[in-house]
């Protein structure tokens, strides 16, 4: 049985920058940790649900709702930390 290898934050990064672009159908190009999702990309919760959908498919985990907390979407980082969790993989220090 092939074991696949847990993401790095980089990697995990430039799938949730690719998916939210595909979310909201524009190029990020200035995206970083401290991007607010709401604020600043104009995110909604409809969008939120296509978002996860999109995550979920690029990263092929299933994302517990009720693991998830309006914090996880403050930001771009707090957004890829979470999903660092969720995919098992330490997050970063600093």
């Amino acid at each position: 049985m092939e074991t696949t290898p847990l993401p790095t934050r980089d990697d995990l990064s430039a799938v949730v920058a690719k998916a939210l672009a595909e979310t909201l159908g524009h190029d990020l190009p200035d995206i970083g940790d401290d991007t607010r999702l709401f604020e600043d990309l104009s995110l909604d919760s409809t969008s939120i649900l296509g978002l996860m959908v999109n995550l979920e498919d690029a990263l092929e985990i299933e994302i517990d709702p009720d693991s998830i907390s309006e914090e996880h979407f403050a930001t771009f980082g707090s957004l890829t930390g979470f999903l660092l969790e969720a995919a098992g993989a330490e997050p970063a220090a600093g």
